[in-house]
């Protein structure tokens, strides 16, 4: 099994309901979820350039997960199902 990081994007208030939602999604999901991670607040945008300040927002990446999958498909699949989000980038989590 390979890992894959789920980059979320868009922000909806978590209600009792998104909660709830979330939870059944994780148990739905089972031994193929790794972490369910965390919310992201404002961040940073740091390079040889400077910083810049990031917004919490609509086009902000505002959290993440670790999932097992045997694919990019298979991971894809998996990321179809989540409640409640803009978007999610699914990236392999490469081995070295």
């Amino acid at each position: 099994m390979k890992k894959f990081v789920f980059l979320y994007y868009g922000y909806e208030t978590p209600t009792q309901d998104i909660k709830e939602a979330w939870m059944n999604w994780f148990e739905s999901i089972g031994d193929k979820l790794i972490d369910g991670g965390n919310p992201f607040g404002a961040g940073r945008d740091v390079s040889r350039s400077g910083t810049t300040d990031l917004p919490h927002d609509m086009n902000a990446i505002t959290g993440y997960s670790i999932i097992r999958a045997e694919s990019l498909d298979e991971a894809e699949k998996i990321a179809q199902t989540c409640p409640f989000m803009a978007g999610i980038r699914v990236y392999e989590a490469m081995a070295m």
